[in-house]
């Protein structure tokens, strides 16, 4: 989605990526008003009922957990977020949906890899 509104609309000489008609700062007074016309056009019904990207922000809250919930390392999650790991666990760790289950996969195929490991060839090879 971001790469398609580069693509169309390019990106402010100073690098911003949202601009007003006139290509200038979105004022600060329009930016609520902003988002949510950016919601409704982006959303769908259910999505908008919910607290999706109620805020700006809360992207970056999906994006850090994301990170976390697809098993990157939490400290190059923190490095890339620009804060410290307990930061990192303190603001966003706790919104993940089904990490214990995310969790008990990895650390049955780790399990499953040291298994393979540790018996060594076999007989026939």
């Amino acid at each position: 989605m971001l790469r398609a509104h580069i693509e169309r609309f390019g990106a402010a000489p100073d690098g911003r990526l949202f601009r007003n008609q006139k290509g200038n700062f979105v004022d600060a007074s329009a930016y609520s008003l902003t988002w949510s016309r950016a919601r409704k056009h982006a959303l769908t019904r259910t999505e908008l009922g919910s607290k999706l990207a109620k805020r700006p922000y809360g992207l970056r809250h999906a994006g850090i957990s994301f990170r976390l919930y697809s098993g990157v390392d939490p400290a190059e999650c923190a490095r890339r977020a620009g804060q410290s790991i307990h930061v990192l666990f303190r603001f966003y760790a706790k919104f993940l949906d089904g990490t214990r289950e995310q969790a008990n996969r990895l650390i049955e195929q780790s399990m499953q890899a040291w298994d393979r490991v540790s018996k060594g060839p076999g007989p026939a090879d």
